[in-house]
């Protein structure tokens, strides 16, 4: 079944029939549609007055066994990253929608870029990381929304969904009847009657859930330093070592929310890589460069942080590297290989558009193949 859609309504149903049941936003460009789909789906949709407030919702309805869910750009974002701290120490599922415009500061916010990834490398005090998921076609809307709050869920833990302003705005025609079916989420609650330890930690390394207010045991959360009672002991071995566990099962568990997509083309020595919006334009001219008698190779990371080692691996194979992402430092770029990259790793970058597929056939062709 065709229909004219976008990006917001496909993340909006699908964080829906994953299980998500609380959208909890304050109104801002380019998330507004999703913020006005999820009005009209979410069983439970709250206005906030600010995006503080937002947080401090969403980390309140999670505590409750809700799946909450919230969508903003840059400057709100700011404004939320104490509370994200918050919830990822008190260990807290929820999505978290970044639609990514132009910056800095409130920049042109009807104006698209990919210029958050290193503020979502740096979000936590201590370099601690959380998931980080992008889009970067509309199959992805669906699928990488699901898997969000999958990953979410089953690792407790805020997650961060990445996507741009022309991802989520722009209108087009979409068979419905190829999107695969999503099933709920479920959570499993502890039930034994034993006591009710709130962060000890099963063989994943992710502590059983319980809610407050339930009437058999004592739920503690905080969000400072803790044992795994949730009492807190300031930097006492035991709090510390349960500091880092959080850490390690993000990192341990990464394989369950790995996403790419690696097109590896005979006889080639160049590989494309890029994400979100722009991984379109590396695509195209993948394609365009093939046609020529030219072999290119891509990557198109979706799952961005914590980096993964096969990235890295997968372009240790080839003598070129192109990595398009619309930006001027290149910052992905920077996040792979530091403030010097090798010489054969090169960028292709803009700003205040989008990257079109002759300027990443253009610096192909200048490095040779």
């Amino acid at each position: 079944m065709q229909a004219l859609i976008d990006g917001s309504r496909l993340i909006t149903e699908a964080l829906v029939r994953a299980g998500a049941e609380v959208f909890i936003g304050y109104p801002i460009t380019p998330a507004n549609n999703l913020y006005l789909f999820s009005g009209k789906r979410f069983k439970t949709f709250l206005a906030a007055p600010d995006e503080i407030t937002t947080l401090q919702w969403m980390s309140g309805f999670a505590t409750a066994g809700k799946f909450p869910v919230t969508a903003t750009s840059f400057p709100g974002f700011a404004l939320m990253l104490e509370s994200i701290n918050m919830a990822y120490m008190m260990e807290l599922p929820m999505v978290i929608i970044l639609v990514q415009r132009l910056g800095p500061a409130t920049g042109t916010a009807t104006c698209g870029a990919q210029g958050d990834i290193t503020l979502l490398h740096g979000m936590l005090s201590g370099g601690y990381s959380i998931p980080v998921i992008s889009t970067s076609e509309a199959t992805d809307c669906w699928e990488m929304a699901e898997d969000a709050l999958k990953t979410a869920v089953e690792l407790r833990t805020p997650v961060i969904l990445l996507t741009s302003k022309e991802e989520v705005m722009t209108q087009f025609s979409y068979d419905l009847s190829t999107l695969k079916e999503i099933t709920p989420v479920v959570r499993k609650h502890y039930t034994s009657d034993e006591t009710f330890i709130p962060y000890k930690r099963d063989n994943k390394g992710v502590p059983e859930f319980l809610s407050v207010g339930n009437t058999k045991h004592q739920v503690r959360y905080t969000a400072s330093t803790h044992n795994q009672k949730g009492i807190l002991e300031g930097i006492s071995p035991e709090a510390l070592a349960n500091t880092i566990s959080i850490q390690e099962k993000i990192e341990k568990n990464s394989d369950s929310y790995l996403h790419f997509e690696f097109q590896k083309e005979e006889g080639s020595n160049t590989l494309l890589v890029s994400y979100g919006i722009t991984a379109n334009a590396a695509r195209e001219a993948a394609v365009k460069l093939r046609e020529e008698g030219i072999p290119v190779s891509v990557l198109i990371p979706k799952t961005l942080l914590p980096i993964p080692d096969i990235y890295l691996n997968i372009m240790e194979e080839f003598n070129n590297i192109v990595i398009a992402e619309e930006n001027y430092p290149g910052l992905y770029k920077k996040l792979l290989f530091g403030v010097r990259a090798p010489e054969n790793v090169h960028s292709v970058n803009k700003i205040g558009r989008m990257i079109d597929p002759s300027e990443i056939i253009e610096e192909v062709k200048k490095h040779g193949n």
